[in-house]
């Protein structure tokens, strides 16, 4: 049982840290972006060091108060926020956001949790370097809630995820020592790998406080291209001809379904598709390419062997960045417009690619009987990832929807669950999909999970009600 982070505890813990560590949180800490719970705490510790999250720590371990580590507040399915029990404390690393170090030679920065994923991009490119992680959250989002919840975002097809782009970390665990794995080697097989059980454990095993961090070169020029396609089918068979014909090449390659566009209009936003009529299906490709090689020749040899071969029905090439900037506007922008229309279910899902295709095609009509429906389908096709979300015809609400929503839910997870799939994309589990994770996870999965759990936080303080509820 824990117990709340009361003002006695507050108290005592204030002797303990630098002054001004502690304060009231503020509205912006106890809510999240899509507006569907309002948290709780008792307080909140923005400590300076990895030393006073320690101390916090290990005083939260004592006095068995519950800790809810804090990033940018950007997650979706409610890993930052705790609705109900024990008021916890909220610890956020935003004044930990210092750059350690960078060795361009070797292709590495060592980055405080708290500094800001955009701060990270541009101190990589201080020194001639790339950090690939791109979001449509990056100028606000944290590199410790990126790892603590494994970010994707729309290079992993060329980069991969976090988990990918962490070389080493630094970590409070819950017993208040420190983890120092600030590795930058590539090989280290000195034992099991902590830093790979911290990546995507969503603040439930310890406080990243700092990270090794990958980078690469920067690309000499890059290319955005809008493709109409005839088929989420054709689009895969485009994505396996860019492959083959610019192999290594690829760093971006989304799916947009034209009700996307429609949400952008139907939302205000002043965005326009190069399209008119805009068809019902197109992918955003982007090629990042080294010296040497002509960005418009190698574009326009992509579209015109993905047209002879019948996967492109018409395209743009953007001829300039801030041409390519308005593309990529109008597929980040996509989220706003849906949080703007209300949906009535929203899925981050994972697909084999073979079986994409299959489930777009099934999965209207396996909730059909449910009521009547938009689906808004977009994502990043080249690693599975879609963004499948379900909402009320126009003029209707969500709210409208209100008895079926789990049911929808339900109906969608157990398709892709039948599919290979997973229900828990790139987002995490949060406590959003708690539920989810027991109807669908592999029990023996689950087992060493809470196994694991016990062993390093007994007391059950780290972010109580996250991941295995």
């Amino acid at each position: 049982m824990l117990n709340p982070c009361d003002p006695g505890f507050v108290a005592g813990l204030a002797r303990l840290v630098s002054e001004g560590t502690l304060s009231a949180p503020e509205p912006r800490h106890l809510e999240e972006p899509r507006g569907s719970w309002q948290g709780q705490a008792g307080a909140l510790a923005r400590p300076r060091t990895t030393a006073e999250v320690a101390a916090i720590i290990r005083a939260c371990a004592a006095a068995r108060v519950g800790v809810v580590p804090y990033g940018g507040g950007t997650g979706l399915v409610g890993g930052q926020i705790m609705t109900a029990g024990p008021v916890p404390l909220l610890v956020s690393l935003e004044r930990m956001a210092a750059l350690r170090g960078v060795w361009p030679e070797e292709n590495a920065l060592v980055v405080e949790a708290g500094m800001v994923l955009s701060d990270v991009q541009a101190e990589a490119a201080k020194v001639g370097r790339l950090f690939p992680l791109s979001l449509a959250s990056e100028g606000s989002c944290r590199i410790g809630g990126n790892l603590a919840a494994n970010a994707g975002g729309t290079a992993v097809l060329r980069y991969g995820n976090m988990r990918d782009l962490c070389l080493g970390l630094e970590a409070v665990l819950p017993d208040g020592n420190i983890f120092n794995g600030l590795t930058r080697l590539r090989k280290d097989n000195a034992g099991y790998d902590l830093r790979h059980l911290l990546i995507g454990s969503e603040g439930t095993l310890g406080v990243i406080t700092a990270a090794s961090l990958r980078l690469f070169p920067r690309p000499a020029a890059r290319i955005v291209a809008m493709l109409a396609v005839p088929s989420p089918a054709a689009a895969l068979d485009l994505l396996a001809l860019c492959g083959e014909r610019a192999a290594g090449l690829v760093s971006a390659f989304e799916l947009i379904h034209r009700m996307g566009f429609d949400f952008l209009a139907e939302a205000g936003f002043d965005l326009r598709p190069p399209f008119d009529p805009v068809p019902d299906w197109l992918v955003l490709l982007e090629l990042a390419l080294p010296s040497g090689l002509e960005p418009e020749v190698t574009m326009a040899g992509l579209y015109a062997a993905g047209a002879a071969a019948g996967l492109v029905t018409d395209g743009v090439i953007a001829t300039s960045e801030f041409q390519a900037g308005q593309l990529w506007a109008l597929r980040e922008t996509i989220p706003l417009a849906n949080r703007k229309v209300g949906a009535v279910s929203s899925h981050d899902i994972s697909l084999p690619l073979s079986a994409i295709a299959g489930f777009v095609e099934q999965a209207p009509a396996a909730i059909a009987g449910l009521g009547a429906f938009r689906v808004n389908c977009f994502g990043h096709l080249g690693d599975g990832n879609l963004h499948w979300n379900v909402f009320p015809e126009k003029g209707h609400r969500k709210a409208e929807h209100e008895a079926v929503r789990d049911r929808v839910k339900a109906v969608v997870h157990d398709l892709v669950h039948s599919l290979g799939g997973s229900v828990a994309a790139e987002h995490g589990v949060g406590r959003l999909k708690v539920a989810d994770l027991a109807r669908y996870g592999d029990p023996g999965k689950l087992a060493a999970m809470r196994a694991i759990k016990a062993a390093l936080d007994p007391a059950g303080i780290m972010n109580p009600g996250a991941v295995l509820g």
